[in-house]
């Protein structure tokens, strides 16, 4: 889904593109409000689906009657996991990969936290649809950056005869 919305010299930086944006987000062109809007709906539902989907699952536990103890520690990881997925991802849109550090920087060792935490994820990127297209202002701060960089600082002068 890329719109040809690139600055007009071909040797200019080109923008990069964000998921179901494109380069829309360069010019904020056509469609672009309306994206925005699908875009969070989409995870809104997607966030309450998953939350029937983990209730479903947690109540499955409790039924089994393992304990009191055991059930106060799933609801508790369940919402430990919520909240660090979701201020990952809320920090990854807002400032970028680049940004993280420590533990957030970890991929692999959060894999198991995001798998759990899905639901944290999904509520953070609803939010983050509601002020902006998710990266955008990452991906708007490198494209001003090389367009920075492209253009000359001085204009060439000419020599007098």
């Amino acid at each position: 889904m890329t719109d040809d919305l690139a600055p007009a010299r071909s040797d200019a930086p080109r923008p990069e593109p964000i998921r179901f944006f494109g380069t829309s987000w360069v010019v904020r062109g056509p469609g672009y409000r309306a994206r925005r809007v699908a875009v969070a709906v989409g995870a809104l539902l997607a966030a309450v689906a998953g939350a029937l989907v983990m209730r479903l699952a947690v109540s499955g536990v409790l039924i089994s009657g393992t304990g009191s103890f055991v059930n106060v520690l799933l609801v508790l990881a369940v919402l430990v996991c919520s909240c660090l997925a979701g201020v990952r991802t809320w920090k990854v849109l807002a400032e970028g990969r680049d940004s993280l550090t420590g533990w957030m920087a970890d991929d692999k060792a959060l894999g198991p936290i995001r798998i759990v935490g899905f639901v944290g994820m999904l509520v953070a990127y609803f939010v983050r649809s509601l002020l902006e297209a998710p990266g955008e202002g990452v991906a708007r701060t490198r494209h001003e950056a090389a367009l920075k960089r492209h253009r000359p600082t001085k204009r060439p002068t000419r020599r007098r005869r």
